[in-house]
């Protein structure tokens, strides 16, 4: 094939993938986004440097899951991480109550500063990890077990009594543990406002890693990429084949009844908290 041929179909295909990634979002509420990064390798100035790739998928109030978007830079910072939740909401991304990610570096106070009025949940899986890193061997499987039967709880009240029960338990053998999970305890427990149907869905960013590990098969073809425009083209095109392998789902990802569940506890929520404000008075005169 001549290179004006393939320079042709290259710049089809990005157009394509271009389109995909700056499609309007206004279509449907997305209460639920997962937020991850990983990194591949690519030539920068003529050197072999990391590229960080983030992506941004989100369950839409209809219980079905889209692929948001895909941003490729330097770094996973505050700035990055901000500048890509700002393109999402540029687009039309709403509704947003809860961001399910790991405790990326800078990402939290992007979520804060972009997506305001959402709830954060940190990554249980990757908060486990970190915890793990801080255990001698002989304690990792108490420390699991002990962990777990928080979000093993039925409701929402019994999930943070038994938070408390656990800490407690801990605070005399593994102080650094109890202290973790104190400091994580209402990033870690966001979840517990949502209906108790949604819990194993959105406690961890699982879903979006099973995504990532699906990116680095692919791209660990390549090994170092030319430059960014080729990391973002074969990312997308990975990222465009899960999004339509979702549409086509024989099954939500959430039920249609748990969605409805999740609209009306959003109103009650309104409700209360317009009958808990109080009631305007006019001046006197």
């Amino acid at each position: 094939m001549r290179p004006s041929e393939v320079s042709r179909i290259c710049s089809e295909l990005d157009e394509q993938l271009g389109a995909f990634r700056s499609r309007s979002l206004v279509h449907v509420e997305f209460p639920y986004v997962f937020l991850d990064a990983t990194y591949l390798k690519g030539r920068v100035d003529h050197q072999v440097v990391s590229r960080a790739v983030v992506v941004a998928t989100g369950v839409s109030m209809d219980g079905n899951r889209e692929v948001l978007g895909c941003a490729v830079g330097h770094s996973e910072d505050g700035a990055f991480w901000t500048e890509f939740l700002r393109s999402l909401r540029a687009r039309g991304l709403s509704g947003v109550r809860l961001v399910i990610s790991d405790q990326h570096l800078g990402l939290k106070k992007a979520i804060e500063a972009v997506m305001v009025g959402s709830a954060w949940q940190r990554c249980r899986v990757h908060f486990m990890r970190n915890v793990l890193a801080r255990v001698k061997r002989t304690n990792t499987h108490m420390v699991i077990a002990a962990i777990q039967t928080i979000f093993a709880q039925p409701d929402a009240t019994s999930v943070r009594e038994q938070f408390d029960r656990i800490v407690g338990t801990l605070e005399g053998q593994l102080p650094d543990v109890a202290t973790m999970l104190t400091d994580a305890k209402e990033d870690l427990l966001a979840f517990s406002a949502f209906p108790e149907s949604h819990w194993r869905k959105v406690w961890s960013s699982n879903p979006l890693e099973r995504l990532h590990r699906e990116i680095k098969r692919r791209t660990d073809v390549v090994g170092v990429f030319p430059n960014d425009k080729a990391v973002e083209r074969l990312v997308t095109a990975v990222v465009v084949e899960t999004h339509d392998e979702w549409q086509v789902a024989e099954r939500r990802y959430l039920s249609e009844t748990s969605m409805a569940q999740l609209r009306r506890d959003e109103k009650a929520a309104i409700a209360e908290a317009a009958d808990a404000a109080p009631e305007s008075r006019p001046l006197a005169g």
